[in-house]
């Protein structure tokens, strides 16, 4: 691993913390989860049915018999979680609804994050993001005074690492949306010892072009920059304005950025997308995520393309966040 999650796995190893995976016969869980447990780094909890799972990792040869398995059908405490899920979605559930809704494993999996029987959670291997998404929501519920989660992805390759956001929830942000996006990610920067430098992305450079877009990016700098005056944070920027400091000379010399920024903030939710993998599959970086970011307690979405060390990561990435 980089030294980035090697420093990472440090830290978590220290607390070990409980991460929940709902998807328990995913056979990469699996895999992840065994090693996560045998590098003593985290509690891994899988969701599901013992014998379902036990019988999965029997064929792909891996030894699951020390790892907590809660099972929805048989666990204890149910009734707790129905009475809880009741209580926070005030009146637009009953219990019997409850019932069925806690059997289906991200459910059940992000009630367990609530109550605090688990720090975080680790999904969509075999899951739509929304699937992942949608009962934290319900659940855990956006920090005070945060609007939107928003997903980052963290870029490794060597000793290199930056934030690029928003690249998995919001489709269209408004500069508002933008602005909050920014702020979260200098704090998911600081999370992974990234001192942030943001820039807002565009296709223009300090008003080089002029349209609707690109005002609202313009727009969405002086709101962040109002909102957290500390921040080292700039735009629009073109991305070679952001990120080379010959080129930031030419087009925007008298930005506190210099061309050094190492958090990017996309316009849109088809820019971040497309700007990840290109990033990811062309310059060959770990792209590590996305990271949701804004929710009360820490729970994080798989690509289901995903591969074992992809799991293990951001299993690591999800426990850092827990943290105390």
């Amino acid at each position: 691993m980089s030294d980035l999650f090697t420093g990472i796995a440090e830290k978590v190893k220290a607390q070990n913390p409980a991460i929940v995976f709902p998807e328990g016969t995913d056979e990469r869980i699996i895999e992840a989860a065994v090693r996560l447990k045998s590098d003593g780094v985290l509690t891994p909890v899988m969701v599901g049915s013992r014998e379902a799972i036990e019988a999965k990792a029997a064929e792909i040869g891996q030894d699951v018999s020390g790892l907590e398995i809660f099972d929805p059908e048989t666990y204890e405490q149910f009734e707790e979680l129905v009475d809880a899920f009741v209580e926070r979605r005030k009146g637009k559930a009953t219990a019997e609804d409850a019932r069925q809704i806690l059997k289906q494993p991200n459910y059940f999996g992000t009630m367990l994050v609530h109550l605090g029987k688990a720090h975080g959670l680790v999904s969509g291997a075999a899951h739509s993001t929304g699937d992942t998404v949608r009962p934290a929501l319900q659940i855990i519920k956006t920090k005070e005074g945060v609007k939107k989660t928003s997903g980052v992805f963290v870029m490794v390759k060597g000793e290199e690492r930056y934030i690029f956001g928003d690249c998995a929830i919001n489709i269209a942000p408004d500069s508002s949306d933008l602005a909050e996006t920014a702020i979260e990610a200098a704090k998911t920067a600081r999370v992974f010892d990234i001192n942030p430098k943001v820039a807002m992305l565009s296709f223009s450079t300090k008003g080089s072009a002029k349209s609707e877009e690109t005002q609202r990016v313009s727009d969405a700098v002086q709101i962040a920059k109002e909102r957290e005056p500390e921040l080292l944070l700039d735009g629009e920027f073109q991305f070679d304005a952001a990120f080379v400091p010959s080129v930031a000379q030419k087009k925007a010399p008298d930005s506190p950025l210099k061309g050094e920024a190492n958090v990017f903030v996309f316009p849109s939710l088809e820019a971040g997308n497309i700007g990840y993998k290109i990033a990811q599959r062309l310059g060959n970086y770990d792209a590590i995520g996305p990271i949701l970011q804004g929710l009360n307690k820490p729970v994080n979405d798989l690509s289901r393309g995903c591969n074992v060390e992809d799991v293990y990561k951001l299993a690591l990435i999800t426990a850092m966040q827990g943290l105390d």
